[in-house]
């Protein structure tokens, strides 16, 4: 991660970040760095406030986003070492790869049923996961205590499942819009 979205923000490097805060810092911020603020500047100025608007966006797109803000908390956690979190990522529970494997099957099953409810009803299941991880990450990245090594591939693994559900869900939406049509 090249830029620390927490820091570009102003705010704590948390998982359970103060939205509402933390959006009105972005509005002052994109505010503060609009172009027509700078019509008058020379172009460097004019480069470097649009080059920190992009950053501001970007630091919003990620900490507005759950599993996002997750990964940007563990690059900045790494101590210095990847490799605790990439084994954590690479090494998911081969029972939770397995009902992930069964999930979709069921899942394009009702798909090819054309059955919309079951579509559905398998989407409450995945996002009711999707927040028990959430919460799981909360308690993990707990404001203000650092994040200790050991914790890492744990942390990672979380992220992991997130993104299986992340993925699932939007491929929910897909066939939602498909059957609806």
């Amino acid at each position: 991660m090249s830029v620390d979205p927490f820091a570009t923000l102003g705010i704590g490097p948390v998982f359970d970040v103060d939205m509402a805060a933390a959006e009105k810092v972005h509005r002052e911020l994109s505010r503060a760095l609009h172009p027509d603020r700078y019509i008058g500047a020379s172009p460097s100025e004019r480069r470097a406030a649009l080059t920190k608007a992009v950053e501001v966006n970007e630091a919003w797109r990620i900490v507005r986003d759950p599993l996002r803000r997750a990964d940007a908390l563990l690059g900045l956690a790494d101590l210095g070492d990847a490799s605790a979190i990439e084994e954590g990522a690479l090494k998911a529970d081969p029972e939770f790869l397995m009902d992930m494997l069964e999930q979709r099957e069921a899942l394009s099953e009702a798909k090819a049923a054309r059955d919309l409810e079951a579509v559905r009803r398998l989407a409450v299941g995945i996002d009711a996961r999707a927040r028990g991880v959430e919460a799981a990450l909360s308690k993990g990245f707990e404001s203000g205590s650092a994040v200790s090594r050991a914790d890492l591939p744990g942390l990672a693994r979380k992220v992991g499942e997130l993104k299986f559900y992340r993925r699932f869900l939007d491929e929910v939406s897909a066939i939602e819009d498909e059957l609806a049509a």
